[in-house]
Parts: structure tokens; sequence; C-alpha cells
């Protein structure tokens, strides 16, 4: 009678060792793993808007995968200057022939105007399309364990990584390239910004059968060597030197990148750059007058500012707090956010250069960010006011 006591205890423990292992929250690095274990809970809950959340979500998931597109630097129509398809390629978004001349050569600058010939090269918009539909799709394995999900998540990752017949090789060497100037520029680096998506998304499949140690392992190689690159070509290095938007996210790649593959000491090193870069970037009154000067004022105002939020977010992991450092000067993240918030709440007009429509989806995510951070409901409220329809959208409600 005693034993059976016993097996029933070790069951028992087993199982609730289990239940504590699938409540513990995902280690992803820019998506708050703690929300995203709440959410789940308040899904099992049966909380209303979250329920419809992932419900909206598993139809863009089940969309995604009817639709069946593979992603690939494969697909470009032309070769990059290397002759090698496996090279991303893109050309810069704000130069435009130069009509004085016969053949339109060398392009010309028009700052904030997009020449819609860069679609021509199809390497960007697949990664971007790459880009939400691996985090859709773990996303949707994350809140449901549907196979699926991951199944086909795996696929376009290991499509564009991985497999040797598809994969980038990782450099950006022909990123942001000028016609009759250059074949490829360190402004070309602000176009992986957003690979943070992959790889949180590699963080939620994790377990799943689909993606095995094998597969993390491999984009870890991946990644370690794009990181690489990026420290050493002479594209990185300058675009580490740059003092406006190009170098916030530069740090933001560097400091995914290394706690992506497991290289800690790197990515608190990179923590001190970044304070460098808000003493350099920001004044004390909490304005960027880098962002303030270009013809899209504001959607640079905002693009830095949520650069800074995912630097801080980041530092995190490192037990670093960029969300309340503030410079010998007085130049903080926090001050940045303040400065920005009167225009948030109509309080004062935007009276700086913009050349188009005021739009907040920026605003919303790095005011959420914030109010996370500063416990500060004022964020989160001003969020909602500026753009309801972003800030109750599916994503949104289940990350945050």
């Amino acid at each position: 009678m005693k034993q059976k006591h016993f097996f029933t205890f070790l069951l028992l423990l087993f199982c609730s060792a289990c239940t504590h292992a699938q409540n513990k929250p995902p280690q992803t690095l820019v998506i708050d793993g703690a929300a995203l274990a709440r959410n789940k809970k308040l899904v099992k809950a049966g909380d209303t808007e979250k329920k419809n959340a992932v419900a909206q979500l598993r139809r863009n998931a089940d969309e995604i995968i009817s639709a069946g597109k593979l992603y690939s630097v494969m697909h470009k129509g032309i070769n990059p200057p290397s002759g090698n398809k496996h090279d991303y390629m893109s050309q810069a978004p704000y130069f435009w022939p130069d009509t004085t001349k016969p053949n339109g050569l060398p392009y010309i600058s028009k700052d904030g105007q997009r020449n819609p010939e860069i679609d021509t090269i199809t390497d960007k918009a697949e990664l971007v399309a790459l880009e939400n539909d691996v985090e859709q799709l773990s996303l949707a394995y994350y809140f449901t364990k549907e196979e699926k999900y991951a199944a086909y998540a795996a696929r376009l990752i290991k499509t564009w990584f991985i497999d040797t017949a598809t994969m980038q090789k990782p450099n950006l060497n022909y990123g942001q390239g000028i016609p009759g100037v250059n074949t490829g520029r360190n402004f070309g680096i602000i176009e992986t910004r957003w690979l943070s998506k992959i790889t949180d998304g590699a963080v939620l499949l994790r377990g799943s059968s689909s993606w095995t140690k094998a597969d993390h392992a491999a984009l870890q190689q991946w990644f370690a060597a794009f990181l690489n690159w990026l420290q050493q070509h002479p594209y990185g290095k300058e675009e580490a030197a740059t003092k406006n938007n190009h170098g916030t996210y530069y740090d933001a790649q560097v400091m995914d990148f290394a706690l992506f593959t497991g290289q800690t000491a790197l990515a608190k090193a990179q923590v001190e750059v970044t304070k460098q870069r808000i003493a350099s970037q920001v004044r004390p009154d909490g304005s960027q007058p880098r962002e303030l000067a270009r013809t899209k004022s504001w959607d640079y105002v905002n693009m830095n500012l949520l650069g800074l939020c995912l630097n801080a977010r980041l530092a995190d992991h490192v037990k670093a707090d960029l969300w309340h450092y503030e410079t010998a000067t007085g130049s903080s993240i926090r001050k940045c956010i303040d400065w920005v918030m009167p225009y948030y709440k109509k309080e004062k007009p935007w009276v700086e250069k913009q050349i188009k429509k005021i739009e907040y989806g920026e605003s919303v995510t790095l005011l959420k960010m914030a109010a996370a951070a500063y416990g500060a409901t004022v964020y989160d409220e001003t969020a909602k006011a500026i753009d309801p329809g972003e800030y109750n959208s599916f994503i949104n409600q289940l990350i945050f």
C-alpha cells in the first residue's frame, strides 16, 4: 500500500513539473514572454478579448498555410553584382534617375520620396512578408499547440536561412545600392531590423516536432555568421558609426543576434554603446534633432524612439536598465517619450517637415512597451486614443 502511495506521489510530482514547464514563459527576446504566458492563461480562462484575438490569429495563420507561399532570395529576376542570387540585394529607396542625364545616371537623392522602381528587386518585400508570416505562425503554434502552424513556420525559416538551394548568404553586401554610384551601402542594414521576428519565432517553435534541435542550431549558426559580418564588414562598421536611427537599429540587431546565439557578453557590451547613442541622439529635453531634420520627421522620430525601446527591452535580458538610464546631461529614453506625448495627445500641432500623412502604428507599439516598462497607464491610454484599431489588433492583444 505504501509503495502504491509512493508511485502516486511520483506521478503527481511529474504532472506538476510538466504543468510548470508548460506554463513557464517562453524565452523570447523582443516579445515579452511573461506577457505571452499571461495571455495564454487568460485564453484558457475564457477571456473574450483574448479568445477572439487567438481566433483571428488562427484565421490568418490558416490563410498563410493555404496560400502556400515560400520566400527566397532566389526569386529575384536579376543577379546581384556577385552573380550569385543567394546574396541579398536591394536598391536605395530615396534615389531617382537624374532627368538631366541621358541615361539617368548617377541617381540623385530625394529624401523621403520612395522610388517605386525599388520593387523590381523582390528580396526586401519577400523578407518583410517572411518575417510577418513567421511571427503569426509561431504565435499561432504557441497559443494553440497545433503542429500545422509550427510545421509551416519551420518550412519558411528553413527555406530562407538553412536549405542550401534557397538560403540567403549571411551578408548584406548589396543592400540599398545606388545605380551609377555603388552596388551596396551600409544603409542597407536597416532592412534586417525586424529579423527579431525570426529569432523570437524560432524560440516559440522550440519543443515542436517540426523544429528540431538541429534546425535551431543551424539557424543560430546563420545568425552568428551574420552577426560576425555586421561587426567585421566595412558596411557594418560604417553603420555602427552612424548617429541617427541607423545606429540605433544596428545596436538592436547586434544585441538580439548576440542573445539568440548565446553571446551574452557581446550583448552586454552593446548596451554601453547604446548609452552613448542616447547621449549623441537625444537632447536633454527629449527631442531628436537628427530625426527632426528629415523630410518625414514624424516618421523618423517615432521610428528611432521605437528602436531605443527595442534596445531597452533587449538590455533587460542582461540585467541592464536602459529604460531608466540618464546621461550626464539629462538625456533619456523616457524624456524622449515624454517629449512626443503632447503631440500624441493633440495638445500641440506637429510643425516640423512631414511630406506624408502622420500615422501612429509605431507610436502605439512604443507606447505599449513604455507602459509595461514604466508601469505608466498614461502611455497605454494614449496608445489606445491615437489609434484604437492598431491598439486592439489581434497581435497587440496577444503580445502585450
